[in-house]
């Protein structure tokens, strides 16, 4: 209900006021049973553009982070994501991430129609990369037709790291669903996996017209994460040098005459013997004066 009354009344008519989407091919997606939705992913926003666009609702396997966060914060962003149809991801490997796919597998076999992206995560730059098997042992396993999405311009909108999206118009292509009941019975062989998983993505780089790269999202990032905090550390060894070396450059303070000092005072030659106008007066004379 809650997912309808969003669709429907508030988020739908929200992005197809503001953003505009454009969708080919939206007749490939089947009209009953199951199906995988095997996406390229460029935004966050993925997840909102291609669910407004879909007839049937979509169940999307998110990653477990956005269920697992802590404070209030954290609370109200797990119960969107469930009411939204949306399940945890776990991408640790072993047992927990094949959990999850049991998960979207029970959707699958229910008949719902289950949204991934192949890739595991965001694109960092905008290219295309290698997928993960997790999409082929879902299609093996369920005997599901797979239909490749291509998101285009989402990540104009909302780049990694902006919250506010820009105001522009998206795409969406529908590809023609692909059918790997050939493989019946492989379901458990690494390399039909591997063959199922590669089909797939390129038929999203025909689709999205993105460049391809044969190495994992997540290993790229990782890599450009350890860059950035090499570059950091640089920055700040090469901060702490410049001030060692100005610290070096400054000549050494003067000292100051010592206020005690009776060479610093200059008496009146009187017989007085007061002290001249503008100096001052001994502690021990200002305690004794009545």
């Amino acid at each position: 209900m809650f997912y309808w009354i969003m669709k429907r009344l508030f988020i739908g008519p929200l992005v197809n006021l503001l953003f505009r989407p454009w969708v080919k091919g939206l007749d490939n997606i089947p009209a009953e049973g199951g199906a995988i939705l095997a996406s390229n992913h460029l935004s966050v926003s993925d997840s909102i553009f291609m669910p407004v666009a879909v007839d049937r609702p979509v169940v999307f396997l998110a990653k477990s982070e956005y269920f697992t966060g802590a404070g209030l914060k954290g609370k109200l962003t797990a119960l969107f994501f469930r009411l939204t149809n949306q399940l945890p991801m776990d991408r640790s490997g072993g047992s927990a991430s094949a959990n999850s796919l049991g998960a979207g597998e029970d959707i699958l076999k229910s008949g719902q129609l289950l949204g991934i992206y192949p890739e595991g995560t965001r694109s960092p730059d905008g290219r295309l990369y290698r997928g993960k098997l997790g999409v082929a042992k879902l299609a093996l396993a369920t005997g599901v037709p797979v239909v490749p999405i291509a998101m285009i311009g989402t990540d104009k909108v909302q780049p990694i790291g902006k919250t506010v999206p820009n105001i522009r118009r998206v795409g969406m292509i529908v590809g023609e669903p692909l059918d790997f009941s050939r493989y019946a019975g492989m379901a458990d062989d690494r390399f039909v996996q591997r063959s199922v998983t590669d089909e797939i993505m390129y038929a999203l780089m025909r689709l999205s017209g993105q460049e391809y790269v044969d190495v994992y999202a997540s290993t790229v990032k990782q890599q450009l994460a350890a860059q950035r905090q090499a570059a950091r550390a640089q920055r700040h060894e090469a901060k702490e040098a410049k001030e060692a070396k100005d610290g070096k450059g400054q000549p050494a303070p003067k000292n100051r005459p010592d206020a005690t000092d009776g060479s610093a005072r200059q008496k009146r030659p009187d017989a007085q013997g007061e002290p001249a106008p503008g100096t001052r007066r001994d502690s021990t004379d200002e305690s004794g004066a009545g």
